[in-house]
């Protein structure tokens, strides 16, 4: 499994306990120090946006996103997936500036946006955009598909 953008980690360290091996790439991993240790984590720092991709095309059995949107990457992260491989992505959309950040349309989905850009690759299991009021309001859409 790959985690994109790991961040703090949370959801490769997840991942990990599940039994999974994991590959947690971040452009930053200061944030996933309290977690470095975690059994079954590869920890890759790397900057996505301003480096080549790092890794081989279809050599993942799952990518995982979370709060991360950089467009250009999206049609790498399709070709990273294996055969039956499964993209789960999830991130804000346009309105979430209503309620907090992120704010720049560069970092927010457009409504279906997802669904488009994985048309004609993927075959989408389950499909969400929502305006959500809890634990906190936010505008997101979640996405898990998978490459046949």
């Amino acid at each position: 499994m790959l985690d994109v953008a790991c961040g703090s980690g949370r959801h490769a360290v997840w991942l990990a306990a599940q039994g999974y091996r994991v590959t947690a790439v971040d452009r930053d991993l200061s944030l996933s120090a309290a977690v470095r240790d975690t059994p079954g984590i590869t920890w890759v720092e790397h900057d996505l946006e301003q480096s080549p991709w790092p890794f081989e095309p279809e050599m993942w059995q799952g990518v995982v996103v979370v709060n991360y949107l950089h467009r250009p990457l999206i049609d790498t992260l399709l070709t990273a997936l294996a055969r039956g491989g499964v993209l789960l992505y999830a991130t804000y959309t346009l309105g979430q500036q209503r309620f907090g950040r992120p704010r720049h349309p560069d970092h927010l989905l457009m409504p279906g946006e997802l669904l488009e850009r994985v048309r004609g690759q993927l075959h989408v299991v389950a499909y969400e955009d929502v305006t959500e009021t809890t634990p906190v309001p936010r505008c997101r859409q979640r996405l898990a598909a998978e490459r046949v």
